[in-house]
């Protein structure tokens, strides 16, 4: 039976965690390693950056689509809570960004409510659905948006700590280049007073 290394850890979402480097000498024993542990390590600050950059993308756009949805279900509440009023409604709505129709609503006879679905699709629903489904989509995205935020805060760790274990190789191989050449001075020094 072949052993297996075990699973790095990872966040609830299944992004891996980063390496920490406490002591570089049980990461690295040679100078030799120490280019393809630092090549490593850039290679995983980019996906890391790569993964920030997508999930704050993701992130505004459930910013921006959260307002959207909450406004449509307080109209359709608001729709359901006039039912019994005989009154009719005068209403502005929304043709483009910068157009609005004004319409007269009576919400005695509103059975039903057109939702936008998306890709140019719209779909009729009955009110206390579109309430029941508007209610459940918007719960998703706050959660969605919550997992982007603390996917955010776990990347920047992440970024944060491959940078750290960088420096910490990095400085390691400069302190042992460093005791290379003193002892490399050393030795050219005593082979000299033997010459002499």
């Amino acid at each position: 039976m072949p052993d297996s290394k075990p699973a790095p850890p990872t966040n609830p979402r299944g992004i891996p965690a980063a390496p920490f480097i406490d002591a570089v000498t049980d990461y690295v024993s040679s100078r030799a390693e120490v280019e393809p542990t630092l090549r490593s390590f850039q290679e995983m600050i980019s996906k890391y950056q790569f993964m920030e950059v997508n999930t704050t993308k993701r992130a505004a756009g459930l910013r921006d689509k959260i307002p959207d949805i909450t406004k449509t279900l307080e109209t359709v509440r608001f729709l359901s809570a006039r039912k019994s009023s005989d009154a009719p409604l005068q209403t502005n709505f929304e043709l483009n960004d910068t157009l609005y129709a004004r319409a007269t609503v009576a919400p005695a006879d509103a059975d039903e409510v057109y939702l936008w679905l998306g890709a140019n699709v719209m779909l009729a629903y009955p009110i206390a659905e579109a309430a029941a489904m508007l209610a459940d989509k918007l719960a998703v995205a706050q959660t969605s948006l919550q997992n982007c935020e603390e996917d955010l805060e776990f990347l920047r760790e992440q970024i944060t700590t491959l940078e750290v274990a960088t420096a910490r190789v990095y400085n390691w191989d400069v302190v042992q280049r460093r005791k290379e050449k003193v002892e490399g001075k050393g030795e050219e020094e005593e082979e000299e007073g033997e010459k002499q």
